[in-house]
């Protein structure tokens, strides 16, 4: 049997001039680039989630250093924030909010992985090697890729940052990303180390995939409140030290420039640099002494108990026999909500987009309240706002094809069913009932509170705009194949410009909305005619056949 040989990767090499460091910390250096060297060869095959959302296919060599020149081609967004002038504050918390959204959306779509991997126990911890090692060559594995990925997006803005803000700038500039990273990383890990230590089995991974989710949806919470961390009036910036700052990380990576470059002494400034500085080493710190006992939680992951006891109330068969009409319909409904309850893929990809939804009308609504008082808002149209949760629908509905499990797809062909459409009936609805109604109920009770009672009719309204907008985004994307049929693999290669053109939808209702609200009795005579269209569009669309319907192969 031949003896396989690896590559001698360029990241190893530079390793080795600082394997004094592992040795002082009693880390077996020999075993420790082994086992990098290995996982690197096999990162070869993984394809990083970045060429997945540019449709990139399965090719030969390691995809994610192919993958880099598009970071660089994003960090490019950084360049404008450099020509801000001397407001130190301002634009490197900007450049280092952004910075973070990148490389932390990586870290949790590529690197979750690597960090919660079960195999180095299974096959590295039954040989002689200690558990320090293994731990080690696990953090080393994810930072020599968060190096490669760093430093392939700020490669071009790094070069202009030279040449506009001068060596001394640029120097404090890496040491403070450097900090960053490794916060990053430390924050990620100590995350999930405490969602381990709470959960078992598989609950742990439901709660790992809202945990994921949560960060999703936290960073784009955390970059409203980064823009609302500064004043400008007339073209001026002004920074005000409040406490709830200390919660936003961007900001303590720009206070050092502030404080050493711009020369600002005021406490909250000295403040927010010390935690710069302070918190990444604070963190990384916790991470290595609770890696042990976090090695040893990942067994969890291995288990797969649970309680299997049957519900003597499920909700989903009460909303079954509520919106649907006959026994096939309600079948697919209870299917397609188990469906997108069970499969963490799904909810992976789809959360975060319900997240979105939820909070963007608030961010909107709330952008109004610095404008005028509680009472001059509840007062206005501001309520129309309420359409972005309908933005998200037709990347949801384009979602709906695809599955983890889809290779049981055959079963839905194989079944003699008498009306094949009442599986796309039942999926829509459950995605009405389970996804999209929470969402709205919850967003209608609270605009209800600040606009009052006057705007249930437009509520009505915009629940039937929803309902349009779903059959529309239905029938081009979705119409053809069977639901939860077809792999993730293939999610982002199709569709792309139908996606962005039923998104406007939701504009255009919006605005159509608002035009008849300055005509008299406006808004009733458009939801007659919503109401008129969307159940005649739903006859249409989704109309019953007499026999088996050609569907396309998933």
């Amino acid at each position: 049997m031949g003896k396989i040989v690896m590559d001698d990767f360029r990241s190893l090499k530079c390793l080795d001039r600082f394997q004094f460091l592992f040795k002082r910390f009693g880390i077996d250096y020999a075993d420790l680039r082994k086992i990098l060297q290995l996982k690197l060869t096999m990162d070869q095959r993984r394809v990083p989630t970045i060429f997945n959302m540019n449709g990139a296919k399965k090719k030969e060599g390691n995809q994610f250093l192919k993958s880099l020149w598009l970071y660089g081609l994003y960090g490019l967004i950084l360049i404008p924030f450099l020509f801000f002038g001397d407001h130190y504050m301002l634009q490197m918390s900007l450049m280092f909010g952004i910075m973070m959204f990148f490389l932390m959306t990586s870290m949790i779509s590529d690197f979750t992985s690597v960090l919660l991997d079960v195999r180095d126990k299974n096959i590295i911890g039954t040989k002689p090697v200690s558990k320090k090692t293994i731990s080690a060559a696990k953090m080393v594995h994810v930072s020599i890729y968060m190096s490669l990925l760093t430093g392939a997006f700020l490669a071009i803005p790094f070069i202009v940052m030279i040449v506009t803000k001068g060596v001394l700038f640029s120097l404090l500039f890496l040491g403070l990303l450097l900090l960053n990273v490794i916060f990053i990383i430390a924050l990620t890990a100590l995350v999930y180390i405490v969602t381990l230590t709470f959960f078992n089995g598989e609950r742990l991974k439901d709660i790992i995939n809202y945990v994921q989710i949560l960060l999703s949806v936290g960073i784009v919470v955390g970059y409203q409140l980064l823009a609302r961390s500064f004043e400008v009036v007339d073209l001026t910036v002004s920074y005000t030290f409040s406490w709830w700052h200390l919660l936003l990380p961007p900001i303590w990576f720009g206070a050092p420039f502030e404080w050493l470059l711009g020369q600002n002494m005021s406490g909250g400034i000295i403040i927010l640099s010390l935690a710069a500085f302070i918190v990444p080493v604070i963190s990384i710190i916790l991470y290595a002494r609770l890696m042990p006992a976090f090695e040893r939680n990942l067994e969890k992951l291995l288990s797969h108990s649970g309680t299997n006891k049957k519900k003597m109330f499920r909700p989903d068969n009460l909303f079954a026999r509520f919106v649907c009409f006959d026994r096939e319909e309600r079948a697919f409904f209870r299917f397609a909500s188990l469906m997108m309850k069970k499969e963490r893929e799904f909810k992976l990809k789809v959360y975060p987009v319900l997240g979105m939804a939820f909070i963007f009308p608030f961010i909107f609504l709330f952008n109004s309240f610095s404008d005028g008082s509680f009472s001059e808002v509840g007062q206005g149209k501001t309520y129309l706002t309420i359409y972005f949760s309908s933005i998200m629908i037709p990347s949801i509905i384009h979602m709906l094809k695809y599955s983890e499990n889809y290779n049981g797809a055959w079963i839905l062909r194989a079944t003699p069913i008498e009306d094949p459409i009442s599986l796309h009936r039942g999926t829509i609805k459950a995605f009405l009932v389970k996804l999209y109604l929470p969402i709205f109920m919850v967003l209608s009770v609270v605009f209800t509170v600040i606009f009052s009672v006057r705007i249930i009719p437009d509520l009505i309204t915009v629940f039937l705009a929803a309902c349009l907008h779903t059959i529309i985004s239905y029938k081009l994307l979705n119409d053809e194949t069977y639901p939860f049929s077809q792999s993730f693999e293939f999610a982002q290669d199709t569709n792309t410009g139908v996606n962005i053109l039923l998104m406007l939808f939701a504009g255009l209702f919006a605005l159509i909305h608002f035009l008849v609200l300055s005509i008299s009795f406006g808004i009733y005579v458009y939801l007659g005619i919503l109401l008129l269209v969307t159940v005649v569009s739903w006859l249409v669309v989704f109309r019953k056949t007499g026999g088996s319907r050609g569907e396309k192969q998933a």
